[in-house]
C-alpha cells in the first residue's frame, strides 16, 4: 500500500484488518502477484481507477481458494487457481468476483500463474474480440519484450497469425523472433513503418496492438491494411492529430481500451474466453510463461524499480517466501 503517490520507496508492507468473500466472491490466499504498468502509474497518481473504495495494488495473482461468499458454485476451499483482480494482489489474501477466476494450465507454478491472468485478458480482449484477429491475419505488436508482448507475439502466432513486432534494442528484437514473430524490428536503428510495409509487400497489417499511445498515432496508422484496426492499450494520453481520411480510405478503425474499468459482465466474459481459447494452448507449450525475476512480496518497491528500468524482459513477479523456489 501507500499513503501518497511517489517513487518505489513509497510503497508499504503493512498489516491490514481480515477480509471475507462477499457474495459471488471467491477468497484467495495470495501465493504470487504479477507486477504490471498500471501499477506504476497507480503509485505515480497517474492512473484513472474505477469507482470504489481503494485498494492496494496489484491486478492479477494466483493461490488457493480458502473461503467462497454466498451463491459460489464454480469454486471450493482448496481450489489452486489465478485470477483477474480489481487490485488487492499485493497482499496475502484477496477477495475477487469468482467469475474472474481461472484454473492453473497443467504443469505450471503458482509464480508461473499469477504472470497469466492481466497480459491474457488484455491481449485476447483486444486483439480477439475487438480487433477480429484470427489465422492468416497480419498483426503489429509493439514492446516485444514486455508482459504484453511476449505473451501477445506467442499467442497471435499459435492461433495462426503472422507477427511483426518492435523492440527497442538488438536483444529485444532477437527475443521477439525467438517468440515467433516472422519481422522485429529494432525502432530506434529502423524505420518501422517502413519496415512493416516492406514486410507485408504495401499491403499494411489488419490489426496493431500499441502501447505507446499518442506518439505512435500517426505512424500507426500508416501500418494499417485497409478494414485493419488499432488497438491502443497504454502510453501517452496527450492529444494527437487523427487522420481522419486516412482511416476512412482504407476503412480502418482505432480503439482505445482499459481492462480495469471494464464493468463485471464484460470481464467475466473475457475471462471466459482466455479459459475457453487460451488456457490450452499453455497446457500444450504453444504459449509459454515469461517471468524475468520473482520479488519477495514485500519488497514491492524493489520490483517497481526492475520494472521501470526497462531492462526486463517478460513478467516480474511478487511471491511469499514459500512459493518463490
Amino acid at each position: 500500500m501507500f499513503e501518497r503517490p511517489g517513487p518505489p520507496e513509497v510503497l508499504q508492507w503493512r498489516p491490514v484488518a481480515p477480509i471475507r468473500p462477499g457474495p459471488g466472491e471467491v477468497l484467495i490466499a495470495v501465493a504470487a502477484a504479477g507486477v504490471n504498468n498500471a501499477d506504476l502509474l497507480q503509485r505515480r497518481g497517474q492512473y484513472p481507477l474505477p469507482p470504489g473504495p481503494s485498494r492496494p495494488l496489484g491486478l492479477e495473482c494466483s493461490g488457493t481458494v480458502t473461503a467462497v461468499g454466498d451463491d459460489v458454485t464454480t469454486w471450493s476451499p482448496g481450489d489452486q487457481v489465478c485470477a483477474l483482480l480489481d487490485g488487492g494482489g499485493y497482499a496475502d489474501e484477496v477477495a475477487v468476483p469468482a467469475a474472474q477466476v481461472m484454473p492453473i494450465p497443467a504443469g505450471l507454478t503458482l509464480v508461473e500463474a499469477a504472470a497469466i491472468p492481466e497480459v491474457a485478458a488484455t491481449v485476447y480482449s483486444n486483439l480477439a474480440m475487438v480487433a477480429g484477429l484470427t489465422a492468416g491475419h497480419t498483426v503489429l505488436i509493439h514492446g516485444a519484450g514486455g508482459g504484453i508482448g511476449t505473451f501477445a507475439i506467442q499467442w497471435a502466432t499459435a492461433i495462426g497469425a503472422s507477427v511483426i513486432t518492435t523492440a527497442g534494442s538488438d536483444d529485444k528484437v532477437r527475443i521477439g523472433r525467438e517468440l515467433g514473430a516472422t519481422t522485429a524490428i529494432n525502432y530506434r536503428s529502423t524505420d518501422f513503418v517502413a519496415a512493416t510495409l516492406a514486410a507485408t509487400d504495401g499491403r499494411g497489417v489488419d490489426a496493431i496492438l500499441d502501447v505507446v499511445g499518442a506518439d505512435y498515432l500517426g505512424r500507426n496508422l500508416q501500418c494499417l491494411a485497409e478494414d485493419g484496426h488499432l488497438v491502443i492499450i497504454g502510453g501517452a494520453t496527450t492529444p494527437a492529430p487523427l487522420d481522419i481520411g486516412l482511416l476512412m480510405t482504407r476503412r480502418a478503425s482505432v480503439s482505445a481500451t482499459m481492462l480495469r474499468r471494464r464493468p463485471p459482465g464484460q470481464k467475466a466474459e473475457i475471462v471466459a474466453g482466455v479459459v475457453r481459447d487460451v488456457l490450452p494452448l499453455f497446457a500444450c507449450g504453444a504459449v509459454r510463461v515469461v517471468v524475468d525475476t520473482v520479488v519477495p512480496i514485500a519488497d514491492a518497491a524493489r520490483a517497481h524499480r526492475l520494472l521501470e528500468s526497462k531492462a526486463t524482459v517478460g513478467k516480474v513477479v511478487l511471491a511469499h517466501d514459500e512459493h518463490r523456489k
